[in-house]
This record gives C-alpha cells, sequence and structure tokens, in this order.
C-alpha cells in the first residue's frame, strides 16, 4: 500500500519490524492525495472541504420539513441553533446580538465537526492538529470583534475604549496603555489559535501513541506483552472518550471568547 493510499484511508501509523512506531510532529505531516495545478491537495483539505458540504447537507435537511412539531432531524438542528443563540445572546447582549449569530455559529458548527473527524474511523484526523486552520478561524475572531468596536466607536474611539481603562488617570496610563493594546489587540487571537491547535494536537497524539504501542505490543511481541498492549487498548479507549467532551468543549470555548471579545468591543463602556 502506497503513503497516499495510507494517509487516505486513516492508517499511515504503522510498527516498523525495529520497534514501535514513535508518533511525534511528523505523524501530522501527511502526502498530498492529488495534485490540481502543481498544488498539493492533502487529506487535511479534503475534511475541510468535506465539513463544509456535511455541515450545510444536514442544516439543509434539518430545516426542510419547517414543522410546528419538529422530528427528530430537526430538533437536533434548532437544538444546535438554540445553543449558540443563547451563548450570542447572554455574551452579546439581546439588542446586539443577532448580527452576529451567523458567523458565531459557523465558528462553532466548522470547529466541532472538524475536531470529531478525529475520532471517526478511515478519517481519524482532527482538522485542528494542523496550526494553519486554527489560525485562519483565530483571524477571522479578530476581524470580527475590531471590525465591531470600529464601526461603534469609530477608529480612534475604539483603540481607547480597548486600551484605556475606564477611571484610570495619569502616569500610570504610560503603563497600562501598552499592555491593555498587547492584551486585547495582539494576544486574543494568539490565544485562540494556540488553544485550540494545541489541545487537538495533544489528544491526537495521545491516541496514537496508545493505539499504535498497543498494536505493537498485542501482535509483534506476544506473550505477557499482550497483557500491557490490552492495558494500551484500554487507555485509547479512556482518551476517546475523553477527546469527545474535549472537542466539544474547544468549539464551545472558541465560540463563546469570540462573542465575549465582539461584546466588549462594542460595550459602551470598558
Amino acid at each position: 500500500m502506497t503513503n497516499t493510499a495510507l494517509a487516505i484511508a486513516g492508517s499511515q501509523f504503522r510498527a516498523s519490524g525495529d520497534g514501535p512506531y514513535i508518533p511525534g510532529p511528523s505523524s501530522f505531516e501527511l502526502p498530498a492525495v492529488f495534485e490540481v495545478a502543481g498544488l498539493g491537495v492533502t487529506k487535511p483539505m479534503l475534511l475541510l472541504a468535506f465539513s463544509v458540504v456535511l455541515i450545510g447537507g444536514f442544516f439543509m435537511a434539518a430545516s426542510r420539513p419547517a414543522a410546528v412539531v419538529p422530528g427528530r432531524l430537526q430538533f437536533a438542528g434548532e437544538y444546535v441553533y438554540g445553543f449558540v443563540r443563547g451563548l450570542a445572546r447572554d455574551s452579546i447582549g439581546s439588542a446586539h446580538f443577532r448580527p452576529y449569530m451567523p458567523i458565531l455559529f459557523s465558528f462553532f458548527t466548522f470547529i466541532i465537526a472538524n475536531n470529531y473527524y478525529g475520532l471517526i474511523p478511515v478519517l481519524q484526523y482532527p482538522s485542528a492538529a494542523r496550526i494553519g486552520f486554527p489560525i485562519a478561524l483565530a483571524l477571522c475572531a479578530w476581524l470580527l470583534y475590531n471590525g465591531a468596536g470600529i464601526r461603534k466607536h469609530g477608529f480612534f474611539g475604539y483603540l481607547k475604549h480597548q486600551t484605556v481603562p475606564a477611571g484610570v488617570k495619569g502616569p500610570v496610563l504610560g503603563l497600562l496603555v501598552p499592555l491593555e493594546f498587547v492584551s486585547n489587540i495582539l494576544v486574543r487571537p494568539l490565544t485562540l489559535a494556540l488553544r485550540l491547535f494545541a489541545t487537538m494536537f495533544a489528544g491526537h497524539l495521545l491516541l496514537i501513541l496508545f493505539s499504535m504501542g498497543s498494536e505493537y505490543l498485542i501482535f509483534d511481541k506476544g506473550g505477557l506483552h499482550i497483557l500491557s498492549g490490552l492495558g494500551s487498548g484500554l487507555m485509547f479507549l479512556l482518551i476517546s472518550i475523553l477527546e469527545l467532551l474535549i472537542m466539544f468543549l474547544q468549539a464551545y470555548v472558541f465560540t463563546l471568547l469570540t462573542a465575549i471579545y465582539v461584546g466588549g468591543a462594542i460595550a459602551d463602556e470598558h
């Protein structure tokens, strides 16, 4: 089986004849599945594109009946939308949250779909484990809340709003203004991206470690090592269950913090 075929199948991790497969950053560097105009299209790219089709298809199917008494699919779609709507309303305010619902809803559904790829057989790859994906999402969030603040207060008014704490005067502003600028303008998108990336990267690395360790101990070593292999397999299952919660929480936290940043940017007081 070629490397490309293994990457498509999500089974590119195998023990070598000299020992078990040792996971690391190289585990996330997949070969191109095919090329378009000389540019390689990788598995994570295909998963991102597939998530758009998957999410769009699901919510189109869920909203098509539009029945007064919803069926299971419609109920599921309405529940997800209502969950994000409540989050946005509480963070931004009931008078201002509606214009930001489409992008916040897109953030939540897009992130959660791409996170859960990591637990689906064959796919087995959380898109956020590649740093480019979280960076792109964080940049969108940065543009969203800064754009909202500038539209509300004007450019210089927004800078003052974000860097000058209310009620603070005097020489101490010389220290606080740069700190507030770095914290509110520069650091926020970095923390959004790194939190999502680091969690998905580390979680998937652990899954590779315990699954490949279990396979090596059971099928390559044998004997009493099988007991250790079964233990490693149990750890894989337990971490997979934990990842179910963590993957949801990362989508929730990213969306929640973005909504909080928008609410802070358009607030009348700092």
